[in-house]
């Protein structure tokens, strides 16, 4: 792409995992019994036909990656294991007796942090402790993200037998000086270790999570990456751009200069080269930032019409109602967000008062609903429509506008009430989905909210 169009499209904008995205929700209208009463009804809509899923924030490690704008706790500390798990069973407790009735888990996805940081018995307590009052949805999907370094032949043993099946681990970048900039280090044989412990014991899906655009990247890292992933074929891949967000607290992203990150045209190549590989190789585009085999449930789901996003990345089932447990975790009705406590302490303490630990929440609004629709489907399946009455929404006429000028740049074609998003499109989902957010056209950041869209 040319570098004027790189600088035109390359903008502040969302990533997508809600929408409304967490800045826009109207969180002074929204009451802790909102979330009880949409949580109860579509529950009860639900439950029996497709189940739930579960996301659980285990939000501990032992060093800080300062490439990461996740929520964490860094302590060598392993004794803070036992009573955080202790809370999220509470917590489990507390919804399962809100929603009277034991709930069918479709899918569970341990998330954080570190979930290897827990030992394998505390994890198994976990996924135990959830089943006392659980049970488990046919053609069930349990899925952890391992850490390479930490992630032990017991940590996947114990897991496997509990269900799982789907491992992603985070590889980032092989490169030495990239390793050392992001405080990350950790050698290609510790990843090769963990796949093939994964694979010989039977998980069926195994992930790894790549990113470009790090402090000191270049074509040649991105190059030798890719090439040693290959030797290890994992069955899905993520290849994320790196987030660039100082400004949030907590996330160490100062060990390294803002001119040693690769930026717009020299970005745009890393993805470029990385992406081309990938395609070389086998791997299929499916949604924005990842790739599978022609093996995968991943891939099978997006030529099905049926991969699903939500806040826990991209899924090859959709259930409505998913509950988030733990700290700063976020649980999805459809009909509404809530978000936790994002301070362990205070996550504590409301648990002690026998309360959900919310914080936080929107109610979608029919508008929402609609908005939400389209944005699912261009990240989930390149295209959207508003043939159909109930799709349409009033500023139609203004997002087309904005779209022609995106089909003159060839991102994406206009053709009988609907979009395609064209291969040079598929970079600039983001800007495409930008088109549609009402929330963000009505009131633009005066703050610095997002990272750079490429």
């Amino acid at each position: 792409m040319k570098n004027s169009l790189i600088q035109k499209y390359n903008v502040p904008g969302p990533r997508y995992t809600s929408y409304p995205t967490v800045p826009y929700w109207n969180e002074a209208d929204f009451l802790y019994q909102n979330w009880i009463d949409s949580l109860k009804k579509t529950f009860v809509e639900t439950n029996s036909k497709e189940g739930i899923s579960l996301y659980i924030h285990l939000p501990f490690c032992e060093s800080l990656c300062t490439f990461c704008g996740c929520n964490k706790r860094i302590t060598k500390n392993h004794s803070v294991e036992h009573p955080y798990i202790a809370a999220v069973l509470k917590e489990w407790i507390l919804y399962c007796k809100i929603l009277g009735e034991k709930p069918q888990i479709k899918e569970i996805h341990l998330g954080g942090g570190t979930p290897t940081f827990f030992s394998p018995k505390n994890l198994e307590d976990l996924i135990n402790g959830i089943f006392c009052y659980a049970t488990k949805a046919k053609d069930y999907e349990f899925s952890f993200e391992g850490h390479p370094n930490n992630t032990t032949h017991e940590h996947l043993k114990k897991l496997y037998d509990l269900g799982f099946r789907r491992v992603s681990f985070g590889v980032q970048d092989y490169s030495e000086k990239v390793q050392k900039a992001i405080h990350r280090e950790q050698p290609f044989h510790n990843v090769a270790k963990v796949t093939f412990w994964a694979r010989e014991i039977g998980y069926t899906s195994i992930g790894h999570d790549i990113i470009f655009g790090l402090p000191f990247q270049e074509i040649e890292d991105v190059i030798d990456t890719i090439e040693k992933t290959k030797s290890l074929q994992p069955d899905r891949l993520a290849f994320y751009s790196y987030a660039h967000v100082p400004w949030i607290k907590g996330n160490g992203q100062r060990g390294f200069k803002d001119d040693d990150i690769p930026k717009d045209l020299e970005k745009k190549m890393l993805y470029q080269i990385g992406k081309e590989l990938l395609l070389d190789n086998g791997y299929y585009e499916v949604g924005m930032d990842h790739f599978a085999l022609e093996t995968d449930s991943l891939y099978d789901a997006f030529k099905n019409g049926e991969l699903h996003r939500n806040f826990m990345g991209y899924s090859s089932s959709k259930t409505q109602l998913m509950i988030g447990l733990g700290v700063s975790s976020i649980s999805d009705s459809w009909y509404s967000f809530a978000q936790n406590e994002k301070n362990i302490e205070d996550y504590y303490q409301v648990l002690e008062w026998d309360k959900l630990p919310i914080f936080r929440g929107h109610l979608l609004t029919d508008e929402d609903l609609v908005i939400r629709k389209h944005i699912l489907n261009i990240m989930c399946q390149f295209e959207t429509s508003w043939e159909n009455k109930q799709d349409y929404f009033e500023e139609i006429p203004e997002v087309l506008t904005q779209l022609q000028e995106m089909e003159k740049d060839g991102l994406l074609l206009i053709a009988n009430n609907s979009i395609q998003v064209t291969e040079s499109g598929k970079p600039h989902i983001r800007n495409i989905c930008m088109a549609f957010d009402l929330h963000l056209k009505r009131k633009a950041p005066e703050t610095e909210l997002f990272s750079m869209i490429i």
